[in-house]
């Protein structure tokens, strides 16, 4: 979202649909800032999904969204645009995950979602692509200019730095998982955790590496 936010053409979006999700699910008692969450945005999905539909503010419109955020929802709409299935080693997101929820379950971090939407776009001929974090990080610019091949939009140089900063798009809960992010000023170098993978985890990483090899497999 920050490399695409320093494009002139476009504008982006922070997890639209975040509320929605809090209010169908669970996810409301155990998610940081829930109630500032639901008190800040549209809680109606299919609302939202209509004023995403609607939306000609810029000539490129970027929505970031979680899997697990659609739900319920007819996916349908989603043949309006390019879809981006970005994904992450397990090994590597759930630590970070679980830093800020602990103990998160199948359904929390989207692997499985992941990978029944990509059966969605390919029964339905939708336009999608499958990207990896570990190869953005290792080469930034040809990935970007993979991506907007794949879009049909120019590549800009622009894209690969940002101020290290937060943006306005960002949403109220950007103090809980965007520091890192805040603190960059452009895609930092890939490196390995060094600390022990957490034991409470191993059964949870056991189920995501299986969907996470399926979409690795459709790179």
């Amino acid at each position: 979202m920050y490399s695409f936010a320093q494009r002139k053409d476009i504008r982006v979006f922070d997890e639209p649909l975040y509320a929605h999700y809090l209010t169908s699910t669970n996810a409301k008692e155990y998610h940081p800032d829930a109630e500032l969450i639901i008190r800040s945005m549209e809680c109606n999905g299919q609302l939202v999904v209509d004023e995403m539909l609607k939306n000609n503010s810029s000539e490129v419109l970027f929505f970031k969204n979680m899997t697990h955020h659609l739900l319920d929802l007819d996916k349908s709409f989603m043949k309006n645009g390019l879809n981006i299935i970005l994904t992450r080693n397990p090994e590597d997101m759930l630590p970070s995950f679980h830093k800020v929820i602990p103990n998160p379950t199948l359904n929390d971090v989207g692997y499985k979602s992941h990978v029944e939407l990509l059966h969605y776009f390919e029964e339905n001929n939708m336009s999608h692509i499958v990207m990896d974090s570990k190869m953005i990080l290792d080469n930034p610019e040809h990935e970007l200019k993979r991506l907007c091949k794949h879009a049909k939009i120019p590549f800009f140089h622009e894209m690969l730095s940002w101020p290290a900063q937060a943006r306005n798009e960002d949403g109220v809960w950007a103090k809980h998982w965007y520091k890192n992010i805040h603190k960059s000023n452009g895609f930092m170098s890939y490196k390995k955790k060094t600390k022990e993978f957490p034991k409470e985890l191993n059964a949870l990483l056991n189920e995501c590496l299986v969907y996470y090899k399926q979409l690795k497999d459709k790179i």
